[in-house]
């Protein structure tokens, strides 16, 4: 299985709830030089943008993961503008409102987020 495969495995997992930070994190965990435990308690908290609806987990994850793998901070800057180009904004309370603007279901769409963070990170990290 493929990193983006996991991805898409873990934010349908019925069994476990990996938020939008947890999702990106876990199967870039050995990129970063963690677990896969390590990697799921580091994001727990950064979910629903940091739980106050700040900056998207997915982001944030993507963000931790470039940083433990040594990357420097012009490809965080980069994934930042190319996720902020597609989506708007980077923050997940304007996100999820624009979201349900379009009625679109909060699932979906986070689920969304965290597939072009992780893709973003995928492109950045070759």
């Amino acid at each position: 299985m493929d990193r983006m495969e996991e991805v898409r495995a873990l934010r349908a997992d019925p069994q476990v709830h990996y938020n939008c930070c947890q999702a990106v994190l876990v199967p870039f965990c050995e990129a970063c030089g963690l677990s896969r435990e390590q990697a799921f308690a580091l994001g727990s908290n950064f979910g629903s943008g940091m739980r106050h609806g700040s900056t998207c987990g997915a982001v944030t994850g993507a963000l931790m993961v470039l940083g433990m793998a040594g990357a420097d901070s012009q490809a965080g800057t980069e994934l930042l503008r190319r996720f902020r180009a597609k989506n708007q904004t980077l923050d997940c309370a304007s996100l999820l409102r624009m979201a349900s603007e379009r009625g679109e279901e909060r699932k979906s769409h986070c689920d969304r987020m965290v597939f072009d963070a992780a893709e973003l990170l995928e492109e950045l990290m070759k």
